[in-house]
């Protein structure tokens, strides 16, 4: 299996160059971030293009994160600062040769949300055809309000967008800690997923422990002929370096 190092959570000990860098050394083959738009693009291409590695995905800007949120997408009479945000991904996607964006749907419980994140969604499969957008279900037990929680309703937004651009960023963690069948799951949505991440369940850490066993789901993902870079989406307990007894294991 392949791996991506999500510097959101892993190697914040460094900034995000450093951190690109570190998971090279380390034996990642790709990276991915939440929100990189305060370190500057030079920076990140530099780093990118010394260790080699490709910066598989980032996520829209989640807006005010003193305020408690975690994106626009789906907020209603938000419409503007929603594609403001998309724009603003894109372009920087672009610029550091990102293929995929995931964008944040955002902590709603407004009746109409999910006909703005529609809305908003096919603002950015028309305005940046040539990317992938992704969705992604968040667990209602760590987020709860959230716009979107389950793979049921992600399906739907992508019927009602219709858009070969627009799939599912499936999180095992998410869909464990909701206490779903993981492997049935992926089985059942395969065709709509764009990426997949990964931390156990139910504390988010490595991928060696917990309710999930992931022998079993890196073995059915690979027979599913998935063979893109897995996302180690996780929270170390220390230093990341001293976690990675779990990459050599999984990676032979």
């Amino acid at each position: 299996m392949k791996f991506s190092a999500n510097l959101g959570l892993l190697f914040t000990e460094y900034d995000l160059p450093d951190a690109i860098r570190a998971a090279k050394t380390a034996g990642f083959d790709a990276v991915e971030c939440h929100w990189p738009y305060a370190t500057p693009i030079d920076s990140i291409t530099t780093a990118l293009n010394e260790t080699g590695l490709s910066m598989l995905g980032l996520n829209t800007p989640r807006g005010d994160a003193d305020q408690g949120e975690f994106g626009l997408t789906a907020l209603a009479g938000r419409e503007a600062e929603a594609k403001a945000a998309i724009d603003q991904a894109a372009a920087y996607a672009k610029a550091v040769d990102c293929p995929k964006i995931h964008v944040m749907a955002g902590i709603t419980t407004h009746p109409e949300a999910e006909a703005v994140f529609v809305e908003n969604l096919v603002y950015a499969i028309q305005s940046v055809p040539e990317m992938m957008f992704m969705i992604e279900p968040i667990n209602t037990i760590d987020l709860p309000g959230y716009a979107l929680s389950s793979l049921d309703q992600a399906e739907r937004i992508l019927a009602a967008v219709d858009a070969p651009n627009l799939k599912i960023m499936f999180d095992c963690y998410h869909m464990g800690k909701m206490g779903g069948d993981v492997v049935a799951l992926l089985k059942k949505h395969f065709e709509s997923i764009a990426h997949i991440q990964f931390a156990s369940v139910p504390d988010r850490g490595t991928p060696d422990h917990g309710e999930v066993d992931y022998a079993e789901v890196f073995a059915a993902i690979r027979k599913m002929g998935y063979q893109a870079p897995l996302g180690a989406e996780y929270k170390p307990l220390g230093k990341t370096i001293d976690s990675l007894d779990w990459l050599k294991t999984f990676s032979a």
